[in-house]
């Protein structure tokens, strides 16, 4: 079924019900190895960090890959669905409370008086005559037995605010004040004289209108809010940037702010150093993607990974789809509810966003149910909640990186020795052939290239190393030294322009104490008023296993086993605000999450493995 703009609301409690009886949600968004234009190494670097790598893809474009796929923008400019972030919707609600409070007489400028409901409102003197005219016209309204209402001149917002006060205060009773817009886009009050209850119903009609309003201007936000709010899994395939973009566009833009030592006042600024943000960056990244969805599962990952990495030899979704459909596996048969039209697996549809999200679905659960033919004795199914799918929980597949397959939302990444490993600067006429030639010595290499004059080549032998690195001692046009030297020098670096960094922002800092701080972590709640709440699912499923279940998986854990993951220390940095907010907001989403849902228990039945 297709939603767009104009069957929106007519089809959003379908939306919600689904989100309700759903046990995981498949989702694809078209991001998928995307690169940042035509310098496509820069993107695919084999040994980037994750730190890295997450600062590449905050910048990369859809635009060119989705055109090449045949994407109908303009379907998107004229049937897209509307929606706000968390931040623009907090914006929005404050600009219709401030009204309300104008409307009341409870407004927040300098000249109003501290109880408005008893003292007249001071109005300065060029607006004397103007609000004298007015209470003039509404008088002659009261006492006239023919007219019922007053159309005011269109005037100032400044105006208008003088207005609604004034009158709060004068006519507490029996009129009916609303701010109108002419064709030209003017603003003008119009009073009616009504009766106490007629007011109050008009009233309401005006909240239930502000809500509507707000409520669709929100749009598509709210099947966002609702899905991370369900707390159920959330299924992709090769998926960070589906995940990054979600919480990009949806909730708050990808951290990249710096906050100054010892200082409360939050700056941005496009000149900063990224050297000194990285890390920052990707560690609230983190917590704020568990915040919004506590469960993520990648099944390029999960194809990638023991038990199926042996088996299946090509994780690109169409192949993943096409063998999961062969022994051993046993793919689901699917029957579509009646009046919604099914997705036709024989017939591809490869790279239209609805389709790949059905494949990813499809893959996800003949993997599962693959998982238990391991129990003993074997189970034909295996569900969204089982504890056998949890290793793959919240790790994400990173492409094109040689030795670091994933990134770990729940704690530290991986990191590998690299001790065979060289960095290489060399001229900018130099090719591929060139580093060959260079290190045809050393047998079997592999190359990744940084930027024009400079890469990363990795050697089969840690132990000729040091041989290479003293071959370069005394050329002239390249330099060769260990990836630890190289890791060494740029902290040096990053050492330096931090110190120089905080010193120059401290400055800034004394020039500008009227800074307004700003911070885009997640708000501290999901929900607000008319959004779906979020329902007990007590009596209708179980969310845990089943004690027999749970027994086949305890004693299953014994049986089945891959390489322990890399152990990593953690920063003993403190945390920075964003982050702060952000564990909050994780405590207080775990303390409302809905009954049934399934707690934080990582299970040990299968291991995502350190290496490919």
């Amino acid at each position: 079924m297709e939603i767009i703009r104009s069957n929106f609301k007519s089809n959003l409690h379908k939306v919600y019900q689904a989100i309700e009886e759903a046990d995981f949600f498949a989702i694809d968004g078209e991001f998928s190895g995307i690169s940042d234009g035509p310098s496509v190494t820069a993107l695919t670097n084999g040994f980037d960090t994750p730190e890295e790598r997450y600062k590449k893809l905050k910048k990369s474009s859809s635009i060119d890959f989705l055109a090449s796929q045949g994407f109908d923008f303009n379907k998107v400019f004229r049937n897209g669905i509307p929606y706000l972030n968390q931040e623009e919707e907090r914006q929005l609600r404050e600009q219709y409370d401030e009204k309300r409070l104008q409307s009341n007489g409870a407004g927040t400028l300098s000249y109003v008086s501290p109880n408005t409901s008893k003292c007249p409102v001071t109005i300065p003197e060029d607006q004397k005559k103007f609000i004298d005219q007015v209470v003039e016209k509404i008088e002659d309204l009261l006492q006239s037995e023919e007219n019922k209402n007053l159309d005011l001149e269109p005037c100032t917002g400044f105006q208008r605010k003088l207005i609604y006060q004034t009158l709060s205060w004068k006519y507490p009773k029996g009129i009916h004040v609303d701010t109108l817009e002419t064709e030209k886009k003017e603003r003008y009050i119009v009073i009616s004289k009504v009766d106490e209850e007629e007011r109050k119903r008009r009233e309401q009609q005006k909240l239930a209108k502000e809500q509507e309003e707000l409520n669709d201007a929100v749009g598509f936000s709210r099947v966002i809010h609702a899905i991370a709010n369900s707390g159920k899994l959330i299924i992709g395939h090769n998926m960070l940037l589906d995940v990054m973009h979600t919480v990009h566009q949806f909730y708050c833009p990808l951290p990249a702010l710096y906050i100054l030592p010892r200082s409360s006042v939050c700056l941005f600024h496009a000149d900063f150093p990224a050297c000194c943000l990285a890390q920052e960056d990707l560690n609230e990244f983190k917590e704020m993607t568990t915040c919004v969805f506590p469960r993520l599962l990648d099944t390029k990952l999960m194809a990638s990974t023991q038990p199926f990495k042996d088996i299946i030899n090509n994780t690109s979704l169409a192949e993943l789809e096409k063998r999961l459909k062969e022994t051993p596996f046993n793919p689901p048969k699917v029957e579509s509810a009646e009046g919604f039209p099914s997705y036709d697996t024989a017939t591809e549809q490869l790279h239209e966003a609805g389709y790949d999200a059905y494949i990813t679905g499809l893959c996800f659960i003949s993997m599962a149910n693959y998982l238990g033919s391991f129990l003993s004795p074997p189970k034909i199914h295996v569900s969204a909640r089982s504890k056998l799918i949890e290793p793959f929980f919240n790790k994400l597949f990173l492409m094109r990186v040689m030795d670091i397959p994933y990134l770990n939302l729940e704690g530290p990444d991986l990191q590998p020795k690299r001790d065979h490993v060289l960095h290489v600067t060399f001229p900018k006429e130099w090719k591929t052939s060139d580093l060959y030639q260079l290190f045809s010595a050393f047998g079997n290499i592999q190359i990744s290239w940084i930027d024009d004059t400079s890469a990363f080549v990795s050697l089969s032998q840690p132990e000729q190393v040091q041989i290479a690195v003293n071959t370069s001692k005394y050329a002239e046009s390249y330099r060769i030294q260990t990836y630890a030297d190289y890791v060494g020098k740029k902290h040096e670096e990053k050492q330096s322009k931090r110190k120089w960094t905080e010193d120059t922002w401290q400055e800034v800092e004394r020039k500008r104490l009227n800074t307004q701080c700003i911070s885009y972590a997640l708000q501290n709640h999901y929900y607000h008023t008319n959004s779906l709440t979020a329902t007990s699912t007590a009596g209708k499923r179980n969310l845990s296993p089943s004690p027999e279940e749970a027994d086949l998986e305890a004693r299953i854990s014994r049986e089945i086993s891959d390489t322990e993951l890399e152990q990593t220390e953690s920063c003993a940095e403190p945390l920075s605000e964003g982050r702060k907010k952000s564990k909050k907001l994780k405590r207080m989403k775990k303390d409302l999450s809905p009954a049934g849902v399934i707690p934080d228990s990582p299970a040990k039945l299968f291991e995502v493995p350190d290496t490919w």
